[in-house]
């Protein structure tokens, strides 16, 4: 009970830009999961999304009670409906990409089909190993900034502890880790030549202080 208590406060404590922002970054990485949890037929993926969905619902929560506080004319009512629609957006994405993520209870034979969208579309999903031999190992997602370099987004990073979903920057690689990334064809393949050591890490970092 406590910890409820705990958490509540925080949410008091929090503004709503940061709140808003909080449930944007959400939104991103609980649609990815759900589609990745049928890729992958990942029943742990596809219970994190139920966890997203009920933390996003606090956050929404959160958001609506402080409108609700905040407006004390009518004139201030209409300027604050505009994040009160945000979060009715955010409240049906979260929702969306629940159902999505139940569909891996289909019966074996249905679930074919899925896999079959899921690969015809631009974007896709990934389980990339980090091999030993790899730039990669002991840096920090922030140090390494995988996105930029490869235009691949890291959702999720097994480790020999379990799953981390929407890594921090602050994980640190290491070899024998899988990482789950969202991109097209052409930035795995660049990726995977960083991950296998077949290419060194273009630091960006580095790069800067060439250009200097």
């Amino acid at each position: 009970m406590s910890g409820a208590c705990d958490e509540c406060s925080e949410l008091d404590e929090t503004t709503v830009r940061e709140l808003l922002t909080e449930i944007k970054d959400k939104s991103g990485v609980i649609v990815d999961l759900a589609y990745a949890s049928l890729m992958y037929d990942s029943l742990d993926m596809a219970k994190k999304v139920d966890e997203l969905k009920e933390e996003m619902e606090g956050l929404e929560y959160a958001i609506r009670v402080k409108m609700l506080l905040a407006a004390r004319t009518m004139e201030e009512a209409k300027q604050l409906s505009g994040i009160l629609q945000v979060v009715s957006a955010a409240e049906r994405i979260s929702r969306s990409a629940a159902e999505i993520a139940k569909l891996i209870n289909l019966p074996p034979e249905k679930k074919p089909f899925i896999t079959n969208i899921l690969c015809e579309s631009d974007e896709k999903f990934d389980i990339i190993r980090i091999s030993e031999g790899s730039d990669m190992v002991g840096n920090t997602l922030g140090q390494l900034a995988i996105e930029a370099c490869t235009g691949t987004r890291v959702i999720a990073l097994k480790n020999r502890r379990g799953w981390i979903y929407d890594p921090d920057d602050e994980i640190k690689v290491h070899a024998g880790d899988d990482i789950v990334v969202r991109g097209l064809d052409e930035g795995f393949l660049r990726l995977k030549d960083f991950t296998t050591g077949k290419c060194p890490w273009e630091f960006p970092d580095a790069e800067r202080s060439e250009d200097e």
